[in-house]
């Protein structure tokens, strides 16, 4: 499996869009330091998604999801590519028995499949909005989760790297 964080909150990005001539698109801005943060593992050859909505990113989230993941998957021994976020090494982290961390390279996030789930939940489900709350920000985050996690094969075909392919 491949691990990493996402954030996602209220400040939004204003992005290309589409309109036909002569009309100029509308699209809303707005600058609000309000974020959560989803935690996510995939499991690339299943194309098997799996997410926590958190409040902040830190040593104690990342020890809830990991229980978590390691209570879905009790049947398996999981090897997890990770970030070297300062959570992820932190002493105070207590992996699970059922789970070993292996750090991917230093400032290499485009090893991490797991970059391109999120830079698709920015452009399906967050491209040129404004949200009016949090709660509004997690209901978008939960449906282009769920929406993601009930298509395995999309999945796979944005997560399975050839690092992740075993030899035969």
């Amino acid at each position: 499996m491949a691990q990493d964080e996402g954030r996602f909150g209220r400040i939004s990005r204003c992005r290309r869009a589409w309109a036909p001539r002569g009309v100029r698109p509308h699209a809303p801005r707005q600058v609000v330091r309000e974020f959560s943060y989803v935690f996510s593992a995939v499991a690339p050859a299943e194309g098997v998604l799996t997410s926590l909505i958190m409040p902040r990113a830190n040593t104690a989230t990342m020890q809830l999801f990991l229980q978590h993941v390691a209570a879905e998957y009790a049947g398996y021994f999981i090897v997890m590519q990770v970030d070297r976020a300062g959570w992820h090494q932190a002493h105070a982290l207590v992996v699970p028995e059922n789970i070993r961390l292996l750090p991917q390279p230093a400032h290499s996030p485009e090893l991490n499949p797991v970059e391109h789930i999120w830079d698709d939940l920015r452009e399906k489900h967050f491209h040129n909005r404004a949200f009016a709350s949090l709660d509004a920000v997690d209901e978008t985050l939960i449906a282009g989760l769920n929406q993601l996690a009930d298509d395995p094969e999309r999945v796979r075909s944005m997560t399975y790297f050839p690092h992740f392919k075993s030899l035969p």
